[in-house]
């Protein structure tokens, strides 16, 4: 997706440092976005915002921040304004995905997966809203999962935290409706990143399978017998962007091949 429907806005994306977050930046800057990145590493942020604003010619602002603490939140959001104008795009992608048996699964396990997933993504819509309200327009996606769809085994602190985001999603969407602002979710199956990495290799380290057995167990769930790619998120995200997806609201959209219908 290219072109400069989003030329004169400002897109906010957390988690932006790598994986679908970078994917996510990489495309709203193609479609002419300024963009503010956040994350937690100050370094991998440099580099992804200086390799955006050579592809893409936008401004690019970064902020480390935690997204689940609402000070450093608020902080991180009024220097992003400062530096890009008020927020009109939102992409809440910072997330984390730890797995436990539920009966060996500890509270601080628990609280940081609730904290990081879905208390973050209150935390910076809450941030993003008013000035969203205020100019009348106003897109707010949300990068939830297929867990926040269905269940899983060993996950379930995470797919609670997806539901969670799925319900925020559209309750949100419905106290916005007639306000400007657009507020979906999509919900990518296993992907190509670092955090299915880590996943292939904990499957290997526990079972003694070969790294092909193990990816290939992943990419079973999808019936096109693949993991999805980052770009194929993103497009997706942009779209929900565009000022012309502006009857789309409320959505959890599966982006998973078939994997949930």
């Amino acid at each position: 997706m290219t072109g400069n429907a989003l030329n004169g806005q400002h897109a906010l994306v957390t988690g932006a440092t790598r994986g679908i977050g970078a994917a996510i930046a990489e495309t709203l800057g193609r479609l002419g976005a300024d963009l503010t990145l956040i994350g937690r590493n100050r370094e991998g942020l440099n580099e992804r915002a200086a390799k955006i604003a050579s592809a893409s010619a936008v401004k690019v602002h970064v902020e480390t921040a935690d997204v689940s603490d609402p000070k450093i939140v608020g902080a991180a959001f009024a220097n992003a304004s400062a530096a890009n104008g008020p927020v009109s795009v939102l992409v809440n992608n910072a997330g984390s995905a730890k797995s436990a048996p539920f009966h060996k699964m500890d509270q601080e396990l628990w609280d940081f997966m609730i904290g990081v997933n879905l208390t973050g993504t209150f935390i910076c819509s809450q941030a993003a809203l008013a000035d969203m309200l205020e100019a009348g327009y106003g897109r707010i996606i949300n990068v939830a999962s297929t867990a926040g769809l269905t269940g899983y085994g060993y996950v379930s602190a995470y797919c609670a935290a997806k539901h969670g985001v799925v319900g925020l999603t559209r309750s949100l969407a419905l106290e916005t409706a007639t306000k400007g602002v657009t507020v979906n979710a999509v919900c990518p199956g296993y992907t190509e990143t670092d955090l299915v990495r880590e996943t292939i290799d904990n499957i290997v380290s526990k079972t003694g399978r070969t790294e092909e057995d193990a990816r290939a167990e992943l990419a079973s769930s999808n019936p096109q017998g693949r993991l999805v790619q980052p770009w194929e998120v993103a497009e997706t995200v942009g779209w929900l962007a565009l000022p012309a997806s502006a009857s789309i609201t409320g959505q959890a959209i599966p982006i998973a091949g078939g994997e949930v219908m």
